[in-house]
């Protein structure tokens, strides 16, 4: 006759399964916990770097309490009760029976130090994933009032946590890491707007283009935008003329002219009258761009480190990639907002003036509707 189940008795099996380095600090306190002399030779870890908060306490007791006289300790249970008293008062639900048990699933006392590296990694990834994961959120914040410098700012704590971590971890030969998939492309009407009417602004004033090599085109989110700005770009430092129709030529050059791309409609949008300053609008494709990388550098850090079988070696080898992309892109930024020695007043005054902006549309108005070069 089948059993019926028991909700008490399985409730336990509705729990999902502790991580296997829950069982690594099991192994570490059990072997504090029957040789505290040990806990002497862990130099590097803190109760920070423990999963659970009962584990925390228990090894902030260990420390805090003197070790006691081994003769004594293996006569009885002193020293044990001790820290069960301890760590009581900064958790609930330890028992004398879960220290018992902890030594009983200890193997070998003397790979304590092995154990603490172990969890020293885990929480080292732990770190990882909560930086990276406060980028992702930033990026995405659009109710920040100061948007990019707090991503920024973000992206530089990010950036010492990794290299917190390294210096802990010293390198070892080794793979990299594998790579996360490369996140779908969303199309975002107002962004491929905001290019298309930089590409006609900067068609009309290609004295300006020469000033904008901080945008790139990988800035841009759709691909004939971007190697427009690469035609754009390239006839500029060749001092080719630059109108609608010799950008449409060079496009034809560069295999943009496709059965979804006609002539006509190129010359159309590429003729539209010129929506304010080129560098204004290519000011805010980078911004766009910026935000974008921090977001998708994070993403692919957050990702690294749910991959159970990335060691610590490749989490900061992978992490370092991603944010070197990221600080790459910042360094345009930095060049496309910060005026030039040029453009600073020769004569000295206690207060800076304020920045010019750059010239843009009205306040009210917005970038045209996409329109599709057929």
């Amino acid at each position: 006759m089948p059993r019926t189940p028991d909700p008490i008795e399985d409730s336990d099996d509705l729990l999902p399964a502790p991580p296997p380095v829950f069982h690594v600090e099991q192994a570490l306190l059990g072997a504090l916990l029957l040789e505290p002399h040990r806990a002497a030779g862990l130099a590097g870890i803190t109760a920070e770097a423990f999963s659970t908060a009962g584990h925390a306490a228990l090894f902030a007791a260990i420390r805090s309490l003197p070790a006691p006289d081994p003769a004594e300790h293996a006569r009885n249970t002193m020293w044990l009760n001790q820290v069960l008293t301890a760590a009581g008062e900064q958790t609930r639900g330890l028992t004398t029976a879960y220290l018992h048990h902890m030594i009983q699933l200890c193997p070998q006392p003397q790979h304590a130090p092995a154990y603490a590296g172990i969890i020293e990694a885990e929480h080292a990834r732990r770190l990882l994933r909560a930086a990276a994961h406060r980028l992702v959120h930033t990026a995405l914040d659009t109710s920040l009032p100061h948007r990019v410098a707090t991503t920024l700012a973000e992206a530089g704590a990010l950036t010492t946590v990794v290299d917190d971590i390294a210096n802990r971890f010293p390198p070892h030969p080794g793979s990299p890491p594998r790579t996360p998939a490369t996140p779908a492309v969303v199309h975002d009407e107002e962004a491929a707007g905001e290019e298309q009417v930089l590409l006609a602004a900067a068609t009309a004033r290609p004295a300006s283009v020469e000033r904008m090599r901080w945008l790139a085109p990988g800035d841009f989110t759709h691909p004939l935008h971007s190697g427009l700005w690469q035609c754009v770009t390239t006839m500029a430092r060749r001092g080719t003329p630059i109108d609608p129709v010799t950008v449409q030529w060079e496009a034809q050059h560069h295999g943009l002219l496709t059965n979804e791309v006609h002539p006509a409609g190129l010359l159309g949008f590429l003729g539209e009258p010129a929506g304010g300053d080129p560098e204004y609008w290519g000011e805010r494709i980078l911004q766009r761009s910026l935000l974008t990388t921090a977001y998708h550098t994070g993403q692919h850090i957050e990702t690294l480190t749910h991959d159970p079988a990335t060691t610590t070696y490749q989490l900061i080898v992978g992490a370092r990639r991603a944010l070197a992309g990221l600080n790459a892109v910042r360094m345009r930024w930095h060049h496309a907002t910060t005026p030039t020695p040029a453009n600073r007043p020769t004569h000295t005054r206690t207060e800076a003036a304020p920045a010019v902006p750059r010239a843009g549309p009205p306040p009210t108005t917005a970038p045209p509707a996409v329109r599709t070069p057929r």
